[in-house]
C-alpha cells in the first residue's frame, strides 16, 4: 500500500473510515460491558452473553434487508436508517438498565446489533467508489478506523461506566453520542444512489445459482465465516473468563483493548500483504495466529496468557476476515454485489451469533482452557481450506482477477 495510493483515495472513503471507527468504538465498549450487565441482570449465569448473542442475531436478521435496502434506495439511505434503529436500540438499553430489566436490555441489543448490519457494509461501500486498484486498500483503510476504537472503546467503558448513579448506564450514554456523530457525518457523504448505478441492461450477470456453485466464492464466505466466529466465541468468554480468575475490570478492559487494536491495526498493511500473498495463503497466516493464540491459554490464569492471546486472536481474525472479504469482491459482478454481499454478512454472522450464545454455557460448564481447545477444530478447517485454494490459486493481484470477472 504505497503514499501514492493512500493519497488519491477519494475523501468517502476516509469519512467511511470514521464512521467505521465510530462503529467500532460502540461495539468495543458493548463488548467490556455486555457480558457483565448480562451477568448483573440475568436470572442464570449461562444467559449471561445472551444479549451478546442477541445483538448478532439482530445484525444477522438485518443483513439481508440490509441488502435489499442497498440495491433498492443506496448506501447512504441504508446507513442513515440505521443508524436510527441503533439508537432507538441505545435508549431501550438505557432504559432496561434503569428498570432492572434483563428481557428490555436483550431487546435494546438486538435493535443495536441491527444497527451495526448496515454498518458492516462500509467496508464495501469504499469498493463502489474506488477502481480496481484501490480495492484491496480501501477496504484495509476503512477497516483501520477501528484502531481508534482500540483506545477509544476501553476508555469509555471504564470512565463512562459508573458516571451515573445507576452502573454501566453512562456507558450507553456515550454510545448513543457515538451514533449520533455517525450520523452526522453519513448525512454529508457522497454515495451512489445505488450500488448499481450506471451499469447498463447489456451488462452480464451471472444466474444466481452460478454464482453460488462457485467454489472460491464459497470457500471466501465459510473462511470469513470461520474466523469471524472462532474470535467472537473467545472474545465473548474473555471477560468471564477472566473475571473467575479474580482478574479486575480494569485489567479486563485493557486486555480487550490491545485485542481490538491486534485486530485492527494491522489493517494498514493487510492490503499490500494481500496483493503480495493472495486471499488464500493470506488466511492461511490468519489461521496459524489463530492456533497460536488458542495455545496461549495454557498460560491461564495468568493476566499475560489472556493478553497475548487476545492480541493473536485479533491479529488472526485480521488476517481472515479482511482476506477473505477482499477475495468476495473479485468474485462477482457489481450487478451482483449488493444480494452476495447480504448473503456473505448473514452467513459469518448467523454463525458468529452462535458463537457468542455458546460463550456463556461453554465458559461456565467446561472452563477457558478446554474452550479454547474445542476451538482448535474450526481453525483446523479453516486452515485445510485456505491451504487447499492457495495451492488451486497462483498468487496475482486482486485486481487484475477482477477486471477479468467485471
Amino acid at each position: 500500500m504505497t503514499a501514492k495510493s493512500r493519497t488519491s483515495l477519494p475523501p468517502t472513503v476516509w469519512g467511511l473510515a470514521l464512521c467505521q471507527a465510530l462503529l467500532t468504538t460502540g461495539s468495543v465498549l458493548l463488548i467490556a460491558v455486555s457480558p457483565l450487565v448480562g451477568a448483573w441482570l440475568a436470572p442464570s449465569p449461562i444467559l449471561s452473553t445472551l444479549p451478546v448473542a442477541t445483538q448478532l442475531a439482530g445484525l444477522t436478521a438485518a443483513t439481508l434487508p440490509a441488502g435489499y435496502l442497498t440495491a433498492r434506495w443506496g448506501r447512504k439511505r441504508a446507513f442513515v436508517i440505521g443508524n436510527l434503529i441503533g439508537l432507538a436500540g441505545v435508549g431501550l438499553c438505557g432504559l432496561a438498565l434503569l428498570e432492572a430489566s434483563f428481557i428490555g436490555f436483550v431487546i435494546g441489543t438486538l435493535g443495536i446489533g441491527a444497527s451495526i448490519a448496515t454498518g458492516m457494509l462500509y467496508r464495501f461501500a469504499a469498493v463502489d467508489v474506488v477502481g480496481p486498484e484501490q480495492r484491496d486498500s480501501a477496504l484495509s483503510w476503512v477497516m483501520a478506523g477501528g484502531v481508534i476504537a482500540a483506545f477509544a472503546g476501553p476508555w469509555l467503558a471504564r470512565h463512562l461506566r459508573d458516571l451515573f448513579a445507576t452502573e454501566f448506564l453512562g456507558a450507553f450514554a456515550g454510545l448513543a453520542a457515538l451514533y449520533g456523530l455517525a450520523l452526522l457525518i453519513l448525512l454529508r457523504l457522497r454515495l451512489p444512489g445505488s450500488v448499481t448505478r450506471g451499469l447498463t441492461a447489456t451488462q452480464p450477470s451471472r444466474p444466481p445459482g452460478a454464482v453460488r456453485r462457485r467454489p472460491a466464492l464459497v470457500a471466501a464466505v465459510l473462511c470469513a465465516a470461520l474466523g469471524y466466529s472462532v474470535m467472537n466465541l473467545a472474545m465473548t468468554a474473555t471477560p468471564l473468563a477472566m473475571t473467575a480468575a479474580r482478574h479486575d475490570f480494569g485489567h479486563v478492559a485493557d486486555v480487550i483493548q490491545w485485542h481490538m487494536l491486534a485486530m485492527f491495526a494491522p489493517s494498514f498493511v493487510t492490503g499490500r500483504l494481500i496483493r503480495r500473498l493472495g486471499h488464500p495463503r493470506m488466511i492461511a497466516a490468519g489461521a496459524l495466529c489463530l492456533l497460536m493464540s488458542l495455545g496461549c491459554s495454557l498460560l491461564a490464569p495468568a493476566l499475560v496468557g489472556f493478553i497475548a492471546g487476545l492480541v493473536l486472536l485479533g491479529l488472526g481474525w485480521n488476517f481472515t476476515f479482511l482476506a477473505a472479504s477482499a477475495w468476495l469482491t473479485t468474485l462477482h459482478g457489481a450487478i451482483e454485489a449488493p444480494r452476495l454481499q447480504a448473503i456473505n454478512d448473514f452467513s459469518v454472522f448467523s454463525l458468529a451469533a452462535i458463537a457468542a450464545l455458546m460463550a456463556g454455557p461453554l465458559q461456565s460448564w467446561l472452563g477457558w482452557q478446554v474452550v479454547n481447545l474445542l476451538l482448535a477444530l474450526p481453525v483446523l478447517v479453516l486452515l485445510a481450506l485456505a491451504l487447499r485454494h492457495a495451492r488451486s490459486s497462483p498468487t496475482q493481484a486482486p485486481s487484475a482477477k477482477a477486471s477479468r470477472l467485471r
